[in-house]
């Protein structure tokens, strides 16, 4: 009676197959399908370019106590959309916010408000926000940076974002 060959044992009739799958693709055909891949990684052409917003407006810098859109610096809080002129926003701590505040945003007809509330992140209170909820338009609180940093990418994606950066005096 002959024994079957345990698997449990690492080698035991296993290095046999392993050898032969090794030399189941002949040396030359991968030396083809890597000169094949060398030749078409040789022939193509990667330009690189940098991303430039044209017109719209970026944020191009930031502090503590100031921002920077297209190389214009901002000491205030402002409202900011990529196709229209940077407006001053008229408030200057984050407790005295009032959904007058958000309502200013209404006449930009965003699809999104990035909302920058300062060095740490804060949320407003629904009731704040309640003008944007009416037309559906979403709110997304941050601290300041992250905001900028998020504006950035969705204005870039050609989203209609608009920036509400709150810059405490």
């Amino acid at each position: 009676m002959r024994k079957a060959p345990s698997r449990a044992v690492p080698g035991h009739g296993q290095r046999q197959r392993a050898a032969s799958f090794v030399r189941a693709v002949p040396a030359p055909a991968r030396a083809v399908r890597n000169k094949t891949f060398a030749e078409t990684f040789r022939n193509s052409v990667l330009k690189l370019h940098q991303d430039s917003s044209g017109a719209l407006n970026t944020v191009t810098g930031y502090g503590a106590d100031y921002v920077e859109i297209n190389l214009e610096r901002h000491n205030g809080s402002i409202l900011v959309m990529p196709d229209s002129p940077v407006q001053p926003w008229p408030v200057n701590a984050f407790d005295s916010l009032t959904p007058d505040h958000f309502a200013a945003l209404l006449p930009l007809k965003p699809e999104v408000v990035v909302f920058g509330s300062g060095e740490r992140l804060r949320f407003p209170h629904p009731r704040l926000t309640a003008p944007l909820s009416a037309q559906r338009i979403g709110v997304e609180a941050m601290d300041f940076k992250a905001a900028c940093r998020t504006y950035n990418i969705l204005m870039a994606e050609g989203r209609r974002v608009a920036l509400a950066l709150l810059i405490e005096a």
